[in-house]
């Protein structure tokens, strides 16, 4: 299945080993790889095998609406830390 990149992965994201085509970009995947990306919205099918590179698609400013690779990261949380026993 060819896809497009329909988002910007981040920077040293890799796909078995290789990085991540850019934003755009047309690449072949397994079947079923090319369909879970394009359900998750980071990737379109393309139909043309000559359709090497559209155009880049614009990010969708709305942040509920953001792919997850325009999501900003978020930090870790913490662990509460165990309460000290009181002994008599």
């Amino acid at each position: 299945m060819r896809i497009r990149m329909l988002v910007v992965m981040p920077e040293g994201a890799a796909r078995n080993g290789e990085p991540w085509p850019a934003q755009g970009e047309t690449f072949v995947v397994p079947a079923a790889d090319g369909a879970h990306f394009v359900a998750s919205g980071i990737a379109e099918e393309v139909d043309d095998p000559d359709d090497q590179d559209g155009p880049v698609p614009e990010p969708d400013p709305d942040p509920e609406h953001a792919t997850v690779a325009e999501v900003p990261e978020q930090r870790a949380r913490r662990r509460r830390s165990a309460e000290p026993d009181e002994e008599g």
